[in-house]
C-alpha cells in the first residue's frame, strides 16, 4: 500500500468522521457505512477495514468510547471486506446494486451490534426488535448515502486510479 492510497483512506475517514459527527443528533443516519462500502468497493477490503477502525475509533472519542467500539469496528469491517470483495470480483456492479448492498449492511450492522447485548448477558431478541425501525432508519440512509455519493467519489477513484496505478487490495 502506497503513500498516496493511506492518505486517500485518511482523508475518507476524515469525511466519515465529519459526517457522523455532524448527523449524530438524526437517529441512525450516516454517511459512514455507505463511505466504507464505497471504499471497499473502489480500493479493496484492506483498506475497507483500516476506515473501519479509524473511522470508529476517532469519531467515538468524541461520541463516547465503550465496548461497542469493538463491535462496530468488526460490523464495519465485515460490511467493508464484503464490499471490497464486490468490488473485486464484480467492478462493473450498477450503483442501485451496490446501495441494494448498504441496504442489506445497515440490516447486518444492526444484528451485530444487538449481538453485544446477547455477550453481555441481557436479552437479544427483546433489544433486537426494539432496535429494527432504527436498523431500517440506517439500512435507508445508506440507499441514499451511496447513490449520492458512489457517483462523485467513484468518478474521482477510477481517475486517481488511472492517475496513480491505484490497485485494491
Amino acid at each position: 500500500m502506497n503513500t498516496y492510497k493511506l492518505t486517500l483512506i485518511a482523508m475518507l475517514a476524515s469525511m466519515a468522521i465529519a459526517g457522523r459527527l455532524v448527523m449524530a443528533n438524526v437517529p441512525n443516519v450516516q454517511p459512514v457505512t455507505a463511505i466504507i462500502i464505497i471504499t471497499g468497493f473502489w480500493l479493496g477490503p484492506l483498506a475497507a477495514v483500516i476506515m473501519a477502525f479509524l473511522t470508529t475509533f476517532l469519531s467515538n472519542v468524541f461520541l463516547g468510547m465503550g465496548y461497542w467500539t469493538i463491535w462496530q469496528i468488526l460490523s464495519w469491517s465485515i460490511i467493508g471486506m464484503g464490499a471490497g470483495l464486490i468490488g473485486k470480483y464484480w467492478a462493473n456492479i450498477p450503483v442501485w446494486a451496490l446501495s441494494i448492498y448498504g441496504f442489506l449492511s445497515g440490516v447486518v450492522y444492526g444484528l451485530i451490534i444487538s449481538l453485544t447485548m446477547r455477550v453481555a448477558g441481557q436479552p437479544f431478541w427483546a433489544y433486537y426488535l426494539a432496535g429494527l425501525p432504527m436498523d431500517l432508519n440506517h439500512a435507508a440512509s445508506n440507499v441514499i448515502f451511496i447513490l449520492v455519493l458512489s457517483p462523485v467519489l467513484g468518478t474521482l477513484f477510477s481517475r486517481y486510479q488511472k492517475k496513480y496505478l491505484l490497485t485494491s487490495v
